[in-house]
């Protein structure tokens, strides 16, 4: 068991980042970084864009460490920018490739399987500034399938890793 910080939760109901990135960035609604989020096994977070989509179950929900943020090129840096939907501080989320683990703010443990790295993509020379698609490879966060329903909040966290991946990967 590690204990870490929940920085930052977002739900987006939308897509934002559709298009080309020279077409530039649509707005952003108000309320998409939230205190607390509903997880339920096997679809992602209530009312999230991904949430129950088939297409996305393994990919569902996306968890990033804050410590990879590039704030050398943008100091405000977050989850409004890479549009993932939960920001961590204090473990390197992106070596759990493989692993199933869980976080519990304090309301009981959610359960996650990670499942693959979330590459950045050319949007994130737009949303974060010039160099961060490249700053961000090998650090862009993990796409997860939640195995179990549960409440995350901001705050400390006790993160445990409960199946490590293969070895020989």
């Amino acid at each position: 068991m590690v204990e870490v910080e929940v920085v930052q939760l977002l739900v987006s109901s939308a897509h934002r980042l559709a298009g080309r990135p020279s077409d530039g960035l649509p707005a952003a609604p108000d309320d998409e970084l939230v205190r607390q989020v509903e997880v339920r096994d096997g679809l992602g977070l209530v009312g999230d864009r991904y949430f129950g989509r088939r297409a996305h179950r393994n990919a569902a929900v996306t968890i990033m460490a804050a410590e990879r943020l590039p704030l050398d090129i943008h100091p405000g840096v977050g989850l409004l920018q890479t549009r993932r939907n939960i920001l961590i501080r204090g473990f390197d989320i992106d070596s759990c490739v493989g692993s199933t683990l869980s976080l519990d703010t304090g309301t009981g443990p959610v359960v996650f399987a990670v499942n693959r790295p979330a590459r950045p993509c050319a949007w994130m020379d737009v949303t974060v500034g010039p160099g961060a698609q490249r700053a961000l490879r090998g650090g862009g966060g993990v796409r997860c399938t939640p195995l179990s329903d549960g409440v995350l909040t901001l705050g400390k966290a006790a993160l445990s890793v409960i199946d490590e991946p293969p070895t020989g990967r």
